[in-house]
C-alpha cells in the first residue's frame, strides 16, 4: 500500500502569525474594533478564519462577524506573504521526505489564500484550504480528499494544534505534533497527541519511522 505525508499549513509549514494579526488588525479596525496582540491571536488560529474573527471581536459586537470577516478575507489573500516564512529547517525536511512519499498540504485558512502561499512556497505540492462543498478541519474531509488526490491509500498526519490531532483521529490516522507551532504541547496532548518532534530534523526521523511500521 501507498503511503502519502498530509500537512497543515499554518504554525506547521509556515510561520504566518503576523501577517494574520496584521490582516486582522486591519479589518477590526474597519469597524472600530481594538487591536490583539500576537499572544492573543496565536491562541484564535487554527480553526479557519471565521472563528478566528470571531474571538478577536470584543465579547459584546459579535454581530459584526460577518462584515469583519469580509474585509479580512481579500485582505489577507492580498497581503499574506508580507511576513510570512517557512520554519527553518522545513523546506529540506519536505524535499527529503517528498523523494520517498507523495505529500499534500491541508489547511482551514481560505483556499485562495493556501493556493496562493503555497504555490510560493512548496510549488508543485497539492494544496487545499476552506472552501464551499467540503467541510474544515477537524471533519476528516479534507484528509480523505487529499488522499485521493495524490494517489496514496494511507497517509501520515503532521499538525501543530488540537484541530489536527482530531483531524487525524477522525480521519483514522496517526498524528505527529510539532511543538515550533501556534499550540503549547500541554494542548495537544489534552486530546490525545502521541508524537511529537521540536524539529524538522526529528519530524522526518517519527514520519519515517510510522510509515515503516504500517
Amino acid at each position: 500500500m501507498k503511503t502519502g505525508i498530509l500537512f497543515d499549513l499554518d504554525g506547521t509549514l509556515l510561520n504566518t502569525l503576523e501577517d494574520l494579526l496584521d490582516a486582522t488588525n486591519y479589518a477590526l479596525a474597519a469597524y472600530g474594533h481594538p487591536p490583539r496582540t500576537l499572544p492573543e491571536l496565536r491562541r484564535f488560529v487554527g480553526n479557519g478564519a471565521e472563528n478566528q474573527i470571531r474571538l478577536s471581536l470584543p465579547d459584546d459586537n459579535k454581530e459584526d462577524l460577518a462584515k469583519v470577516l469580509a474585509v479580512y478575507k481579500p485582505y489577507y489573500t492580498d497581503h499574506c506573504q508580507i511576513k510570512t516564512k517557512p520554519y527553518d529547517g522545513i523546506l529540506p525536511a519536505l524535499k527529503s521526505l517528498g523523494e520517498t512519499y507523495p505529500i499534500a498540504i491541508v489547511s482551514n485558512k481560505p483556499d485562495s489564500a493556501v493556493k496562493a502561499l503555497c504555490a510560493d512556497y512548496f510549488p508543485g505540492i497539492y494544496a487545499l484550504g476552506e472552501a464551499a462543498g467540503c467541510p474544515r478541519k477537524p471533519a476528516a474531509d479534507m484528509v480523505f480528499k487529499a488522499v485521493k488526490a495524490i494517489g496514496v491509500d494511507r497517509c501520515i498526519y503532521v499538525g501543530d494544534s488540537e484541530v489536527d490531532v482530531l483531524t487525524a483521529k477522525n480521519a483514522g490516522v496517526p498524528c505527529v505534533c510539532v511543538l515550533w507551532g501556534f499550540r503549547d504541547r500541554e494542548d495537544v496532548e489534552a486530546v490525545g497527541a502521541e508524537y511529537f518532534c521540536r524539529t524538522p530534523a526529528e519530524m522526518e526521523q517519527t514520519i519515517r519511522k510510522i510509515a515503516e511500521g504500517f
